[in-house]
């Protein structure tokens, strides 16, 4: 009776866990220790599953520990890696439990990108191993009972759990051992089986019968449910549905008896024959039907010795009545099990391979504050800088610092020599055409990366229609025109970013064509430039007089000003702070994290005092600029004017904006220039992105075009017989009756390792003209065909006609196999007078006969019996 059913294991593939997960933590963290530790941690995970998943377990807790472990460390990277078919893309192959396959088709197997798929089939191997573990238990001592009920619960909850979550996790049909109804059955016959383990712990310890009773009743109730669950399903094996009926009589028998005993000690002597009966029923029925699964012997005798017991007494001493079997009482239920939840983490021994690494959603939100940080500081930057240069350009336009130093009329002003040697210092003009020269070259290899990147999924996007539309609804994954969506939209995005650096590239190029000569001019030495510049009559004595002064403190508050952004620049940039704890702290109290409000609040916090000086520095330039000019206008009506000084004073505001766009053209190309070389970077990402999505998309493909292969190779490849047709199921004659018209299959051929004898032969039919003769058995032998019809043409589907008859000298059929080269039975045709007539089955196409091999023995002459 201590027969316990165990389930089996799933078997995986190999997966490299490793290259994947590196390569996702090379991309999203900084190179550093952090992210050295997190890739050693994804080689450990990928070690993990290969001692999990990767080899044969044996029934052991220290198995079971390691594949809890590796369930524990799925769910805990979960939320901290986005494993799906469009990012980190793996694919996990696993074999149906239950499916033993066949000669050409191979087993039923199931490939899917999800980490969902990956930690239900993992989950359905610890409820598998543990239901091993438990059926290995020795249930003759209270550590084996009590082992064996806590695996038996665990395995049950396992189950459940994969029941009420395997279709969400996969998001399509799953295979049949981890469908909602297969482990449905599988965790009540698992509650069932630890239900019958305290039932035995019960009648161990001499528990009263009332309650040993209950808990059988309950446990043949369990076992009945599963087996109304499975019986009209063929999704479990075979060998599993008479176990479950068996159990459920012998635990109701067990429950009977011991009620029994109670209506014993109740003096219910009538009750205590009924349910014997009952149980005695109940326990012939097992042994008669399900005998090579279970051994009754035991229980079987001490019920039918109680039984004979009981009549005895009754008989000759209490002559009470044996109630009718619908007249007894119900026997209560007790139940003791449940299944068990699961809780992560479910190992004892669990350790975070990934502690240190924060949840996805986290990382999300530390992207889209970064993202808004970076909003808030280039807005505040660029704000100062469009200052700096409006200040720049008012300035030129009015010939200042140049107009207030120019007072001899024919030499170079102070503040034109510092900016022509600021740009000879930088390279004056050949740097500027040195990085015009390289643009193009840096567009053009983004623009080859990016086109490289979207050809590969035009390519396999393209094979996967084509398959899709040969196979149709076969082909059943997600189409790779929708799961390319963000990609596409993501290079469609770089391409935009391009068409429009291509624009900034074209209007820096003619701005730097307009002022090309004026910047050449600022590049020559002293003397030249000092030559270019036209000489004009010396100005008056101007030089202490109030307005200059002013002007000059203007100019040097301007400069102040100016000083001031550089230093708030370099504040905003260097400003840091980590948000990673803010967020941290809300998913664990919220559950989920509001980014936008954490991210605003912070900002304010953290840059508010920072942009409140920018503003400031902007009012304070809108001053100073209103004054220069104001005072600007004073001084003009103090100088001289005539051509001369005219066309030198246009020159030189002419130098001054030169200067003032060689620094910003230089900026611009160096911007453009880096620019250029982080968006390869990003490119080279997302071409790593779209060649590791093609090739899990290929090899997924692989993988489903093999599954269709074989599920192809499965199916039968002969078409139905079709029916025969009404002139040829007429009966020649009006003697033979009509022959059914349904087809009768072909006999199977049975390999057997074992020599098998020479086929049997057709009865001989000897034609006489009286009468047919009859055989020894009595048996009219069939009549000679029509002239002209040919015997061969129509060969026997099976063996046709009686048994062997026995000839005089011959004890009847040996089981002795004979040499294939002589068979003292075989009848040779042309001995006799008719080749012997040979049926087949209306409908079914002919089949050859087996056959004899040739002797040179003289033939045996053929005597009837008498």
């Amino acid at each position: 009776m201590a027969t316990f059913i165990s389930v089996q294991s799933k078997k995986a593939s190999e997966v490299d866990l490793a290259k994947p997960l590196c390569k996702f933590i090379q991309q999203t963290y900084p190179a550093g220790e952090a992210q050295n530790d997190h890739c050693r941690a994804a080689e450990e995970l990928n070690k993990l599953r290969k001692s999990a998943v990767g080899r044969p377990l044996d029934k052991h807790e220290s198995s079971l520990e390691t594949l809890m472990r590796y369930y524990d460390q799925l769910c805990s990277i979960e939320p901290k890696f986005p494993f799906s078919e469009n990012q980190i893309c793996v694919t996990f192959t696993w074999k149906d439990a239950f499916d033993k396959g066949s000669l050409f088709g191979g087993s039923v197997k199931l490939a899917l990108a999800s980490l969902g798929y990956e930690k239900t089939c993992v989950l359905f191997n610890c409820g598998a191993l543990a239901s091993q573990i438990a059926s290995e238990q020795n249930l003759e001592n209270d550590e084996g009972l009590k082992t064996a009920a806590k695996h038996y619960q665990f395995a049950s909850g396992a189950f459940q759990h994969i029941k009420d979550t395997v279709l969400s996790a996969l998001n399509r049909e799953p295979t049949v051992d981890i469908s909602p109804d297969t482990v449905g059955t599988l965790s009540l016959i698992m509650l069932a089986q630890a239900q019958e383990v305290f039932f035995l712990k019960a009648t161990r310890d001499k528990m009263k019968d009332a309650i040993i009773a209950k808990l059988a009743n309950q446990a043949a109730d369990y076992y009945g449910d599963a087996f109304k669950q499975c019986q009209y399903k063929d999704t479990l094996p075979k060998e599993v549905f008479p176990v479950l009926a068996a159990k459920h009589c012998i635990m109701q028998a067990n429950a009977e008896y011991h009620q029994s005993i109670l209506a014993k000690q109740q003096k219910k002597f009538g009750e205590e024959i009924g349910r014997l009966q009952h149980a005695s029923d109940l326990i012939k029925t097992v042994a008669s039907r399900y005998d090579e699964y279970v051994n009754v012997k035991d229980l079987s005798d001490k019920i039918n010795r109680a039984l004979i017991a009981a009549k005895k007494d009754n008989d000759f001493i209490y002559h009470d009545r044996v109630p009718d079997l619908k007249d007894l009482d119900p026997i209560g239920k007790a139940s003791l099990v449940k299944s068990t939840s699961v809780v992560v983490p479910i190992s004892q021994k669990f350790t975070d391979l990934f502690e240190k690494m924060v949840p996805l959603a986290v990382q999300q939100s530390l992207s889209l504050y970064n993202q808004r940080k970076a909003d808030l500081v280039n807005r505040s930057i660029a704000q100062m800088r469009e200052a700096t240069n409006l200040a720049n350009g008012v300035l030129a336009s009015l010939n200042l610092p140049a107009a207030i130093e120019d007072v001899s009329g024919d030499s170079v002003p102070q503040s034109i020599l510092q900016k022509s040697k600021s740009v000879i210092e930088q390279g004056g003009i050949q740097t500027i055409d040195q990085l015009i020269k390289d643009l193009p070259e840096l567009l053009q290899r983004n623009r080859e990366i990016l086109d490289e990147s979207l050809r590969l999924l035009s390519e396999e996007e393209a094979t996967d229609n084509d398959l899709r539309a040969k196979f149709k609804e076969r082909w059943q994954r997600t189409p790779s025109s929708e799961l390319y969506k963000p990609l596409r939209a993501e290079g469609a995005n770089v391409s935009n970013i391009l068409d429009k650096a291509i624009q900034a590239d074209g209007h820096v190029k003619e701005r730097y064509q307009t002022h090309r000569d004026t910047i050449s001019l600022l590049c020559k030495p002293e003397p030249e430039l000092n030559a270019a510049i036209p000489s004009a009559n010396p100005a008056k004595t101007i030089q202490g007089s109030e307005v200059v002064s002013i002007l000059r403190s203007l100019l040097a508050s301007l400069d102040e000003v100016k000083k001031e952004r550089e230093q708030l620049e370099n504040e905003l940039k260097s400003v840091n702070f980590d948000m990673t704890s803010k967020f941290l702290t809300a998913l664990a109290q919220d559950g989920a994290i509001n980014e936008e409000a954490i991210s605003v609040t912070e900002l304010d916090r953290i840059y508010g005092s920072l942009t409140h000086k920018v503003q400031e520095t902007l009012k304070k330039q809108d001053e100073l600029l209103k004054n220069i000019q104001n005072a600007h206008q004073e001084f003009s009506k103090m100088k001289q004017s005539n051509n001369e000084s005219n066309l030198r004073e246009e020159v030189l505001k002419n130098l001054a904006v030169a200067n003032d766009n060689f620094v910003e053209l230089v900026a611009n190309l160096k911007e453009g220039t880096k620019f250029y070389n982080e968006l390869t970077e990003i490119l080279l990402k997302f071409q790593n992105k779209c060649s590791d999505i093609v090739f899990a998309r290929k090899t997924e493909r692989d993988e489903l075009l093999k599954d269709l292969q074989q599920s192809i190779a499965r199916e039968p490849s002969a078409p139905s017989i079709p029916s025969q047709p009404a002139y040829q199921t007429a009966a020649a004659g009006g003697s033979k009756p009509a022959a059914s018209t349904t087809p009768t299959p072909a006999p199977r051929t049975m390999v057997s390792s074992k020599p098998q004898p020479p086929a049997r032969p057709p009865p001989p039919v000897i034609s006489t003209a009286s009468a047919p003769v009859s055989t020894a058995t009595g048996a009219t032998a069939s009549p000679a065909p029509l002239p002209g019809s040919s015997a061969a043409s129509t060969a026997p589907s099976q063996a046709q006609g009686p048994p062997y008859p026995t000839y005089p000298g011959y004890p009847g059929y040996c089981q002795m196999p004979m040499p294939m080269g002589y068979n003292p039975y075989t009848y040779g045709q042309y001995n006799l007078p008719y080749a012997p007539q040979m049926y087949q089955n209306p409908g079914q196409a002919p089949y050859p006969g087996p056959q004899q091999p040739g002797y040179p023995y003289p033939q045996q002459p053929y005597y009837p019996q008498q």
